[in-house]
């Protein structure tokens, strides 16, 4: 590119502090002099004066209170001028080359809304993480899985997905943004707080017409849960709770398919049971009830069959009743 786009790298943090330490210095290293804004959700621990201190170049941008991820970037972004935005996790640590390919790639089509890169986990860098991996997808009843991870399986990275191509959904952790699509579509939706912010963006995205994709010449190394643990039931809760949220939005008449979906969470508890995770299946009970008490009445949207890259069948029954535990058993045949 002889032309490098306006880009602006964003990092939400809350109590991050031991995060900012060991990440923030090689973000600076290898972000090739584009703005860094730590976008702070009232953190307790010292973190905006850690930076202030020690990073002159990175500014601060102080909430007055813990918006969560959804309000926590809208806020953020609405003060931001720029062309593409990096959403980054403060959990993440970055490669030299991360952000040229991802930028490469937006470049070349105007009509890609949002992509992410390869997601390594930190802790065993030979293996995907859980959060976005190669690329999310997401199944007819709601459930979300990536390449090189569905549920708590882990693939470990033999190059099988250096891929780019088009993808049902893209990960918050590490996702560059264009900002135009960004604000067309409303941004995120602050009903979510956190958890499936992104991929609810990424459905609005499709049914406008934009494009979702994975680069897999971009390469980035996540932690994962530093802030809320994968194995915390209160992350499960989030995710079910949230999962019914989203699927409401779009199916707000089909009793038919909510029945099915409350059939499949059912399901998911019972699997959690036999895995003696009480607090996991208690947390997905919780996430039903809360659910159908906050329930309302829901805005219709345009079919979601025609939506690209989506499976058609069931991962909970391909996962739990077939034991298929890899995206390979599936990625040849049922996607839209």
């Amino acid at each position: 590119m002889n032309h490098l786009p306006s880009v602006v790298i964003v990092v939400l943090n809350y109590n991050g502090l031991a995060l900012l330490k060991a990440y923030l210095p090689t973000l600076v290293l290898y972000s090739n002099g584009y703005k860094i804004i730590v976008v702070d959700n009232a953190s307790t621990d010292g973190s905006v004066d850690y930076i202030q201190v020690h990073f002159p170049t990175v500014t601060c941008m102080v909430h007055g209170a813990n918006y969560g991820v959804a309000k926590g970037y809208n806020l953020a972004l609405q003060q931001i001028q720029a062309t593409y935005y990096l959403l980054l996790n403060n959990d993440l640590l970055v490669t030299e080359s991360w952000l040229k390919a991802l930028l490469t790639l937006m470049e070349g089509d105007p009509f890609i809304a949002f992509c992410q890169p390869k997601i390594l986990a930190l802790p065993k860098p030979d293996q995907f993480d859980y959060a976005g991996a190669a690329g999310g997808f997401i199944d007819a009843y709601g459930y979300p899985f990536c390449r090189g991870r569905i549920f708590n399986c882990i693939e470990k990275d033999t190059g099988q997905y250096n891929d780019t191509r088009a993808v049902f959904w893209a990960s918050g952790a590490c996702l560059l943004v264009r900002a135009k699509a960004f604000h067309r579509l409303g941004g995120f939706d602050e009903l979510f707080f956190a958890h499936f912010e992104e991929i609810d963006l990424c459905w609005r995205a499709h049914l406008a017409g934009w494009k979702v994709y994975y680069c897999g010449s971009s390469t980035v190394y996540h932690i994962g849960g530093a802030t809320l643990p994968y194995n915390s039931p209160r992350k499960t809760y989030l995710n079910f709770r949230n999962r019914l949220f989203m699927l409401y939005k779009y199916h707000p008449n089909d009793m038919i398919y909510q029945i099915k979906n409350v059939c499949l969470d059912l399901l998911a508890i019972f699997g959690m049971l036999s895995l003696g995770k009480f607090a996991h299946s208690w947390a997905i009970l919780k996430a039903q009830i809360d659910f159908f008490k906050f329930k309302k009445k829901g805005t219709a949207q345009p079919s979601s069959a025609c939506l690209p890259n989506r499976y058609k069948g069931s991962m909970l029954i391909n996962f739990f009743i077939k034991n298929k535990k890899y995206f390979s058993e599936i990625a040849s045949h049922r996607f839209t």
